[in-house]
C-alpha cells in the first residue's frame, strides 16, 4: 500500500516511535492558534478571550494528538483506530474549536442547521464508503481533503448548534439527528458479515485482531462513544431550556 499518509502500518513494538511531523499538520495547529489569537484581540472581551483561549488550546492539543502522535500511524493498521480518530476529530476537536471561536465573526455565509446536518451525514457516509476510503488514505491531498472536510463540516454544525442565537429545538434536533445517523453507520459496520476495507486486510493481525473483528470494533466505536458528545450536548441544551420553566413554576 504505497504512499499511505502516516507511513507504513506499524508493528506493536515500533508503534510508540511512529511520530508524524508533517508540515501540513504542524501548520494546521499553528494556524488555528494564530487565527484565534488575532480574532481574540480584535473581537473578544477579556473574559471571553480567556475562555476561548482555553478551548482553542484544548482543541489544538487534541488535534495534535490525532495527527502528530503514534495514533496517526495506528490508523494505518487498524480501521477501528481510524474511526476513533474521526470520532475525536468531529466530536471533540470540532466542538472545542466551535466554542473557542464562538464570538468571532467569519466572512463566509452560514448555512441553516438542517443543511449542516445533512452535509455532515453526507460527508461521514461518503468518506466511509470502502472504495472511497481506500483512495482517501493514499497520498497527502486526498487524505487532507477527507480530514479537513470532516472537520470543517463538524465545526460549522457545532458552531451553529451552540450559537446563543440558535433556536433550541433546531439545535437539539440537529445534534440528535447526527447522533442517529452515526449510530446507523456504526450498526452497519458492526453487523457486516465480512470485512469491507481492503487496506486493513493484512494490517490488523499484528494487534491480535482479525479484519472482521477490527471492523466490528470500529462499528461499536462509531455507534456508542462517537455519538456521546452529540447526546450530551443535546441534553444540556434541553436542560437549559427546561430550567427556566421549572424555576418559574416554583416561584
Amino acid at each position: 500500500m504505497p504512499d499511505v499518509y502516516c507511513g507504513p502500518a506499524p508493528a506493536p513494538q515500533t508503534l510508540l516511535l511512529a511520530w508524524n511531523f508533517d508540515p501540513v499538520a504542524l501548520a494546521l495547529c499553528a494556524a488555528i492558534l494564530g487565527i484565534h489569537a488575532a480574532s481574540g484581540r480584535r473581537d473578544g472581551q477579556r473574559g471571553d478571550r480567556s475562555d476561548g483561549r482555553s478551548m482553542a488550546l484544548a482543541g489544538t492539543g487534541v488535534l495534535a494528538l490525532l495527527f502528530l502522535s503514534p495514533l496517526c500511524a495506528l490508523t494505518v493498521s487498524l480501521f477501528s483506530a481510524r474511526v476513533a480518530h474521526h470520532a475525536l476529530l468531529i466530536g471533540v476537536v470540532a466542538p472545542l474549536l466551535a466554542l473557542a471561536f464562538r464570538g468571532v465573526r467569519f466572512p463566509a455565509p452560514s448555512l441553516p442547521l438542517s443543511a449542516l446536518t445533512g452535509l455532515n451525514a453526507l460527508l461521514l457516509w461518503f468518506w466511509h464508503v470502502p472504495q472511497v476510503y481506500e483512495v482517501a488514505i493514499v497520498g497527502a491531498l486526498p487524505y487532507w481533503t477527507m480530514q479537513l472536510s470532516l472537520l470543517g463540516a463538524a465545526f460549522a454544525l457545532w458552531r451553529a448548534a451552540l450559537a446563543p442565537a440558535a433556536h433550541p429545538g433546531s439545535a437539539i434536533f440537529a445534534l440528535l439527528a447526527t447522533m442517529v445517523q452515526m449510530g446507523m453507520l456504526g450498526a452497519l459496520l458492526t453487523f457486516a458479515r465480512s470485512p469491507l476495507y481492503v487496506p486493513h486486510l493484512g494490517t490488523t493481525q499484528a494487534f491480535g485482531l482479525s479484519p472482521l473483528a477490527d471492523q466490528q470494533l470500529a462499528g461499536l466505536i462509531m455507534w456508542v462513544p462517537a455519538s456521546l458528545p452529540y447526546l450530551v450536548a443535546a441534553l444540556l441544551l434541553l436542560s437549559a431550556q427546561l430550567a427556566p420553566a421549572s424555576s418559574r413554576r416554583v416561584r
